[in-house]
């Protein structure tokens, strides 16, 4: 990790996106790949609103909000006049991403992005280890992407069993050190992402920097670690959001400079010490 700022987010788009894949991968994981037309390209971490139901549909309000889905894959800008495919990783958890889930090849959807903070970039020479709980690991893969020249680069993935995991194949095609670890030890290690992460930092190597994304007690478990340890660490929320502005004022979060921050436009990434953990539930 490095002092400097990330790139300054590009102006978002509203557009219409068509389907070009929705892949099941494991039980209520899907990939869902877009073809967005004018992509003016994202940055690590930043996310977009796409709103559940094809747009082919008669007119949804029910649900009536569009959800948050971090860009997993597809960084790079459209060519001039055409489209880019973006990838998403999204579980069924309700009635949006259910909608989400069913959507077909070939049905448009309606989407706004990209929007919010970037991770601050690896830092050449640095240990770097990124830590991502379920979904969470989609805010983490172009961070490790762009990472794996300059610095050494350890990826944890994690989550409640092998059926949960997603995105492990396109982790290790990167060349990371890449490390599993599963709560029932189904697949990887038997355990939390905390226990491998220990293990991490007690061995030899360059100074090391956190960066990590998924449920919020794994977050605040990580920021835990890194104040002990007196480490840089970033993380990405994925508090709930109803617009992505900052209009709704739903994704607010306690911020020890006094207060509270919106995710949507100060986030979703923040230094884990600006976060006051125990007011997130």
């Amino acid at each position: 990790m490095t002092n400097s700022k990330p790139p300054v987010p590009s102006r978002p788009l509203r557009v219409a996106a068509e389907v070009v894949e929705n892949a099941v991968e494991g039980p209520g994981n899907h990939r869902l790949v877009l073809a967005i037309p004018g992509w003016p390209g994202a940055e690590p971490g930043q996310f977009v609103m796409l709103s559940p139901g094809g747009s082919s549909e008669a007119e949804r309000t029910d649900p009536l909000l569009p959800r948050p889905m971090a860009v997993y894959r597809g960084h790079a800008a459209a060519p001039p006049g055409g489209r880019a495919e973006v990838e998403f990783l999204l579980k069924v958890a309700g009635r949006g991403t259910r909608l989400l889930a069913d959507l077909a090849p070939g049905q448009s959807i309606r989407l706004v992005g990209p929007l919010g903070s970037a991770f601050v970039p690896v830092a050449p020479g640095k240990r770097a280890i990124l830590v991502g709980g379920g979904t969470g690991i989609a805010s983490l893969y172009e961070l490790a992407s762009r990472g794996t020249e300059d610095a050494e680069v350890h990826v944890i993935l994690g989550a409640r069993s092998d059926g949960d995991l997603m995105g492990v194949d396109d982790f290790m095609a990167l060349g990371v050190n890449c490390h599993i670890t599963t709560e029932d030890g189904s697949r990887g290690r038997k355990g939390r992402v905390t226990d491998t992460l220990g293990e991490l930092l007690e061995a030899p190597g360059p100074p090391a920097a956190l960066f990590a994304c998924g449920p919020t007690p794994m977050m605040h478990a990580c920021a835990k670690i890194a104040f002990e340890r007196q480490l840089e660490c970033q993380v990405s929320l994925e508090n709930n959001m109803a617009c992505g502005f900052g209009v709704c004022l739903g994704c607010a979060v306690p911020v020890h400079s006094g207060g509270y921050s919106l995710v949507c436009r100060a986030g979703p990434v923040y230094s884990a010490d600006q976060v006051v953990w125990e007011g997130l539930s």
